[in-house]
């Protein structure tokens, strides 16, 4: 089996703070295909939990755009404009955006991505994602795909054996939605990130915590033997 790497989180292509979606290659965008160790690697976006919105898809090619990467997009709306298996193995590196994890998953179950996704992954193609494109590969996480408040996914990939929350910190509702989760054994324990902190696995175990923005954390979140909560806070490295 090759060497199996996840780079998920709150990070990850950056707003050029010009126009919506005119975006440039984030740092954590590029440790991800550092890991390819390709000079140019093919880089496939999956904007499935955006619906394939074109906007999105319009600033991940801008952000490519003279980067020494080869482009290319899956969309599953309205029908697949790839054959998704023969693509998505055929890529170094993998990038799924944000958006309703929830419906990501149930779209990619019907097309079949759960199982090519795991092929991809332990083939050694370079799995990586924000948002609810960092939520999908662990066991679960908590969510508001289902509307304002914020609920438990429990059936994501689970090729991580964690759960996680992202936007730890722009979203105040998350951190303790997230420990109540775990306290009460709807999660199993697992790690969130800041916005701007990303996690790398190696296999399935945190490689390094990484940081495109300074001053911000990710956390290990566990049930204690006494029936509470720790979060124990994971310093990044800085990439910028």
């Amino acid at each position: 089996m090759a060497e199996r790497h996840i780079v998920a989180g709150s990070a990850g292509f950056e707003d050029s703070g010009l126009n919506p979606y005119q975006w440039r290659m984030g740092a954590v965008v590029r440790y991800a295909l550092e890991l390819s160790g390709s000079q140019r690697p093919k880089l496939c976006w999956l904007g499935t939990a955006h619906g394939d919105n074109m906007l999105g898809l319009r600033g991940f090619y801008g952000a490519c755009s003279g980067e020494q990467v080869e482009a290319s997009h899956l969309q599953l709306f309205g029908m697949p404009n790839v054959d998704p298996e023969r693509h998505l193995l055929a890529q170094d590196v993998i990038w799924v955006h944000g958006g309703s994890v929830v419906n990501l998953l149930a779209v990619w179950r019907a097309h079949g991505l759960d199982r090519i996704l795991r092929t991809a992954w332990e083939r050694g193609v370079v799995l990586a994602g924000i948002s609810a494109g960092a939520i999908c590969w662990h066991l679960g996480g908590n969510t508001d795909s289902f509307g304002t408040d914020l609920r438990a996914v429990t059936d994501a990939l689970g090729f991580l054996p964690h759960s996680t929350s992202v936007h730890y910190d722009s979203e105040p509702r998350r951190r303790p939605h997230f420990q109540a989760l775990i306290a009460d054994g709807t999660l199993p324990d697992g790690y969130a990130t800041d916005d701007g902190v990303a996690i790398h696995y190696r296999g399935t175990d945190v490689h390094e915590v990484i940081a495109d923005t300074p001053g911000k954390l990710a956390y290990r979140v566990f049930k204690s033997a006494s029936g509470g909560v720790v979060e124990e806070p994971l310093q990044p490295r800085a990439l910028v």
